[in-house]
């Protein structure tokens, strides 16, 4: 079976996407070593798990240093901001925010480029609709989001043997969605948002479309209401 590396596996969306390619890949699944990610692991006949920091630059570029063929990456490792504005958003907020949400993509990337055009392989950005719509006290996050959308452009424009897509859901229902409410005093109502599953049935949609089309991006929102 052709061979899938997702990131940010451990949870939320990373395990759902994994789960959802499950039947048609190999799966390595990365993330920082966690008993999550091991029990993940644990559900498919042989995924290996790949614990590495994807800010630690070295050990990230051990990890893959053997991988010399890879048919899908899935970029879904990210984290939100403070949402704090601008005037309050200390220095080391946006390096943290640009570190991992576009450096730490960019460079894995880098890294597997010769492994994908082996396979004329596919990579999947997961973005946010953030990454086309900037609201107030979200400004870190939406830009490292517009960059990373600049990455897919450039990777797509640079490399022709490749397919890449960005994925720009809304928001979705998982912890760190839960964490964001919390942070901005609001009540949590899960039916609100999207699911995991169903922003990794749009993923697993397009990696299964065939060789000839090239998805470029899915754009992913709530409907008012899931019960119709």
């Amino acid at each position: 079976m052709p061979t899938a590396l997702i990131t940010g596996a451990s949870r939320g969306v990373g395990a759902q996407i994994a789960r959802a390619l499950a039947p048609t890949h190999d799966l390595l699944l990365g993330g920082r070593g966690s008993a999550e990610l091991d029990a993940l692991a644990m559900e498919f006949d042989g995924a290996v798990t790949l614990p590495v920091d994807l800010t630690d630059y070295e050990a990230l570029e051990t990890a893959v240093e053997t991988i010399d063929s890879l048919d899908v990456l899935v970029h879904s490792a990210g984290v939100a901001s403070s949402l704090e504005a601008v005037a309050d958003t200390a220095v080391e907020e946006w390096r943290y925010v640009m570190d991992v949400n576009v450096i730490a993509a960019a460079e894995l990337t880098r890294l597997l480029l010769p492994a994908l055009r082996e396979r004329n392989g596919h990579v999947v950005f997961l973005n946010s609709g953030a990454g086309m719509n900037v609201r107030a006290r979200w400004t870190p996050y939406a830009a490292s989001k517009f960059a990373l959308r600049a990455l897919a452009d450039g990777i797509r424009n640079e490399e022709p043997t490749l397919r890449v897509t960005s994925v720009f859901p809304g928001r979705i229902d998982t912890d760190m969605q839960r964490d964001i409410v919390a942070c901005e005093g609001g009540e949590y109502d899960p039916s609100k948002y999207l699911r995991p599953e169903s922003v990794a049935a749009a993923v697993a949609s397009a990696i299964a479309a065939p060789a000839d089309a090239h998805p470029t991006e899915i754009v992913l929102r709530p409907r008012a209401s899931r019960n119709t």
